[in-house]
């Protein structure tokens, strides 16, 4: 079975120190790699001011994650992310990537 791609994005309390944030990002890199994930790319997109408030906070610390591996791990990363104080949203989806082909022997004949 071909692994899937994902990106995860999830956003932190904003008023989390910057030791905090680093062991939260820490945290769920360790739960992919655990769940077989591998591939792992993470962005610290920092502090933004949020669309809406979002449990009486206006801003938020804001994390992406670019992996690899099988759907099983969406499961506890999610389950484990819906638990924590820190994470006030986040949502994952799936990549499609398509695979880019050769240029055809077309252009060589012309």
């Amino acid at each position: 079975m071909k692994p899937f791609v994902y990106e995860t994005m999830y956003i932190l309390r904003p008023d989390l120190t910057e030791d905090l944030t680093q062991q939260a990002i820490a945290k769920y890199q360790n739960l992919l790699t655990e769940q077989g994930a591998y591939d792992l790319e993470i962005q610290l997109r920092g502090k933004r001011r949020l669309a809406y408030e979002i449990d009486n906070h206006r801003d938020g610390i804001y994390v992406q994650m670019n992996y690899q591996g099988p759907p099983a791990q969406i499961v506890v990363l999610e389950k484990a992310m819906r638990f924590d104080e820190q994470v006030i949203r986040y949502m994952t989806i799936k990549q499609d990537i398509q695979e880019t082909k050769p240029e055809s022997e077309e252009t060589s004949q012309e």
